[in-house]
């Protein structure tokens, strides 16, 4: 029962994905790609549950020929290997006329070799059913052996191209290229599932090598193996689908809003006359969060204009360019560091406003916290227009945002 759980639940996660990115699916169903990923899902979620021995004895009853599953686990296989490596040549950006040439040649190659398995076991001779050993105990059956061969062979080789190709994509990709993290984090996944799809393959071809060999390994392909190709399917399948998730509306709109709290943190308390932001529900959409969260923060920004200092920008711009920044990241920089300053010098004259209000003291109309301004900035002073998103990395991550931030608190 444990072997074959450790089958059922890859699959059966694979599958409930499936059902759940359908509709996203059905309606990209034109594209080659939405075409392949679905044959991907397809073709691993049933190889992961047809390979467990009750639903090989069932297939078999069902169909009244003894090792039917055979073929069939061999043919989805081998389709799950040729999707895989239709998707990557999809993703890597190669011209689209190259990635058609290599998709037709792909599917021609893949096809052919599940026509080859279907043929070499209807040539073979299968009489004793097995569950478990079916690679190591025909290992010596004329077209049996081949028909082994062929789908080790063509998994292999889909498997490592796509190990491959994923790693050397992952390195082209910059870890600070913030619309490519659910792509980054996809072929990651992806590299991972080919270490345990390779680790699967070298366990059938070492058993089935010793076999050949005269000696007994078959513990390889029936205790070792299964686990392997079960963590395999389930970390592919998850490398293909974090990318379409992630590339869809909410999720960018929940990725925009998640970053855009280290802003909205620091200036929600700014809001010009002292309004405040209008609450929102528990149940409210993430695109409504996000367009709430970022009036918050223009509100905010304007409200902090009279409180920004040039010098602050100035220095933090030196400073960034020093480190051999960019003239666009250390303007981004400069802006954090203005903005940190403004919030900081903006809070501390709030406060020591209520100190003077709660002992008595009467303020002027100069010192008001709510439209006042720093004495010595000159006022007015505008953020460089940019992606909200970039400036709150900046705001949070930056060492010279830091120091802006506390050389204004003991200014």
């Amino acid at each position: 029962m444990t072997e074959s759980l450790v089958l059922y639940v890859p699959g059966a996660v694979i599958a409930a994905v499936l059902i759940v990115k359908a509709p996203t699916l059905r309606r990209g169903w034109e594209q080659p790609l939405m075409r392949a990923v679905c044959t991907l899902l397809v073709g691993g979620s049933l190889a992961v549950i047809l390979s467990a021995p009750p639903t090989i004895v069932a297939v078999n009853r069902l169909t009244g020929v003894v090792n039917f599953s055979a073929p069939l686990v061999y043919s989805l296989l081998t389709a799950f290997s040729g999707a895989c490596v239709v998707v990557i040549l999809h993703w890597s950006g190669t011209p689209a006329a190259v990635v058609r040439r290599a998709t037709r040649l792909t599917v021609a190659a893949y096809g052919t070799v599940v026509v080859a398995i279907v043929t070499l076991f209807a040539l073979g001779e299968a009489p004793v059913e097995r569950l478990r050993d079916m690679d190591t105990y025909y290992a010596h059956t004329p077209f049996l052996r081949e028909m082994i061969i062929c789908y080790l062979t063509a998994h292999t080789v889909g498997s490592t191209a796509l190990t491959v190709l994923c790693r050397k994509w992952l390195r082209r990709l910059s870890p600070s290229m913030l619309p490519l993290r659910p792509l980054r984090t996809g072929l990651a996944l992806l590299m991972l599932g080919g270490a345990f799809d390779l680790a699967f393959l070298a366990a059938k071809w070492t058993a089935m090598a010793a076999r050949w060999s005269g000696r007994d390994l078959d513990h390889l392909s029936t205790t070792v193996a299964p686990p392997l190709a079960a963590a395999a399917a389930l970390f592919v399948g998850a490398g293909f689908l974090v990318p379409l998730v992630g590339g869809s509306a909410p999720w960018k709109d929940y990725c925009r809003y998640r970053r855009l709290r280290p802003l909205w943190a620091a200036l929600r308390g700014f809001s010009p006359g002292g309004l405040r932001p209008v609450p929102l529900t528990w149940w409210s959409p993430v695109g409504i969060r996000l367009v709430h969260r970022e009036s918050v923060i223009d509100d905010g920004i304007l409200a902090l204009g009279c409180w920004f200092d040039p010098a602050v920008r100035e220095e933090a711009y030196g400073a960034a360019r020093a480190q051999g920044r960019s003239e666009e990241e250390a303007a981004l920089v400069s802006d954090a560091a203005m903005l940190a300053a403004a919030c900081r010098h903006r809070a501390e004259a709030d406060r020591a406003e209520v100190h003077r209000a709660e002992a008595g003291q009467e303020t002027g109309q100069e010192t008001a916290p709510a439209a006042g301004a720093h004495p010595d900035f000159p006022g007015a002073y505008r953020l460089d227009s940019r992606p909200l998103t970039e400036l709150a990395h900046a705001f949070q991550t930056s060492p010279i945002v830091a120091r802006a931030r506390n050389r204004a608190t003991r200014s």
